[in-house]
């Protein structure tokens, strides 16, 4: 479903209409009721291309000017990541190491490689010395083990086991510098414009950096992928070694815990990164990324993304404008067709984010001829619908015939016949 952003909107605490209910275009309805849609004349110059609107992976502007909330950071960024709409940031365009946050990307890769068939969850490998070398967190791999991809996609995951990912790395590249060039075409494919990748695991390295809005772009690619959540909620598990010994793992991510709805996230810190976080949550059918680079101290970069959460839980919500399907009250007179009328449906989804108070202030602006020439098809697009608050144009969602009209008398009678004619 597409999903589409815009300020000072509010929550309407009713389900869309579902496909088969009507709709009017010309207010904001309540759900149920209908209104006559035809009593509103089109706009002049309306025609049936309806262009639609591209949605940018990432909005071009927050919704608040300012954070609403002290950031005690370096740098922040709060999103919903169905829509890319940000709803505040500071300093999100500041190149910065981010230690093992790095990480975002090695496990996107991991998961899509899964996802491709290039490797399987439960596929074994011999862990290499480069990879049981690895300094940093780890999981204390031993040159020679065999491990499967599980659990060094858990390893990774939950522990930020530096190993585990030079391991994987090794596995789907043949190398770390290998994995480090796909990582780096990966980012520039996700538009990630100020990130440069120099090892796969966030340890420190000259030229390594990336942003706020980049750390958002690379986890909202993560989140997509549903076998992530499978690993990123666990809060202890252990590595069995294979030889008597047993490592523990303890999510690095403390907001698992200390959160309600927290179920995902990456951490780092090293002195150059400080503490950093690119973290989730979700709460009913809303989720939000909130990252936070450059804390002073590991408990007050959770601190900092809990308040971020705090804040886009209590003022925004998820409200269901339309479905496809959905059946617009009234017809569309058709000169010259049998029959005179269509009806109209809706041919797009729409779900906006939206801020408490004010949902009254969102119109559906109809784009519609104010007849048809036979013949009309089934499927034919019709004209739009303009969402708008305040003048300014949200979306557009196709409106598209119903049924079907076609051309009266002996015309309509002659091109049916040569239709079937065509056919035969």
């Amino acid at each position: 479903m597409k999903r589409i952003c815009a300020a000072l909107l509010v929550f309407c605490l009713m389900s869309a209409p579902a496909p088969g209910e009507e709709i009017d275009l010309f207010s904001t309805p309540a759900p149920g009721e209908e209104i006559d849609l035809f009593s509103t004349p089109a706009p002049e110059g309306t025609d049936a291309t309806c262009p639609m609107e591209p949605l940018p992976e990432l909005s071009v502007a927050p919704l608040l000017e300012a954070p609403p909330i002290a950031l005690n950071c370096a740098s922040a960024l709060l999103l919903e990541p169905e829509s890319g709409q940000i709803l505040f940031e500071m300093n999100a365009d500041v190149p910065r190491p981010v230690a093992s946050v790095t990480k975002v990307m090695t496990i996107l890769l991991t998961l899509e490689a899964i996802e491709q068939g290039r490797i399987d969850v439960n596929q074994t490998l011999t862990i290499s010395e480069r990879a049981a070398g690895m300094g940093g967190s780890q999981v204390l791999l031993d040159v020679g083990e065999t491990q499967s991809v599980d659990v060094l996609l858990k390893s990774m995951i939950v522990g930020s086991a530096n190993d585990a990912c030079v391991a994987l790395a090794e596995l789907m590249y043949g190398s770390e510098a290998l994995c480090v060039d796909r990582m780096n075409e990966k980012a520039a494919e996700l538009g990630m414009e100020n990130t440069q990748f120099e090892n796969c695991t966030g340890l420190p390295s000259p030229n390594q950096h990336t942003t706020a809005r980049d750390a958002a772009r690379m986890t909202m690619a993560m989140l997509r992928h549903e076998l992530y959540f499978n690993y990123s909620s666990i809060w202890l598990d252990e590595v069995d070694h294979g030889d008597g010994r047993v490592t523990q793992l303890t999510n690095t991510n403390k907001l698992i815990r200390l959160y309600d709805g927290c179920d995902g996230g990456k951490t780092g810190s090293t002195n150059e990164a400080g503490y950093c976080i690119a973290a989730t949550a979700r709460r009913g059918d809303m989720r939000l990324i909130a990252v936070v680079l450059g804390a002073d101290s590991g408990a007050e970069r959770f601190d900092i993304a809990g308040e971020m959460f705090d804040y886009g839980f209590a003022n925004y919500r998820l409200y269901p404008v339309a479905r496809r399907g959905t059946k617009v009250r009234g017809t569309l007179p058709v000169k010259g067709g049998r029959p005179d009328g269509v009806r109209l449906v809706l041919d797009g989804d729409l779900t906006l984010l939206v801020s408490k108070g004010q949902e009254q202030q969102v119109q559906l602006v109809p784009e519609l001829p104010e007849q048809l020439d036979a013949p009309v098809s089934t499927g034919q697009l019709i004209g739009c619908v303009r969402v708008e608050l305040e003048g300014r144009v949200l979306a557009r969602l196709p409106v598209i015939a119903a049924s079907a009209s076609e051309i009266k008398g002996i015309g309509g009678n002659f091109r049916k016949l040569l239709q079937r004619w065509t056919l035969a």
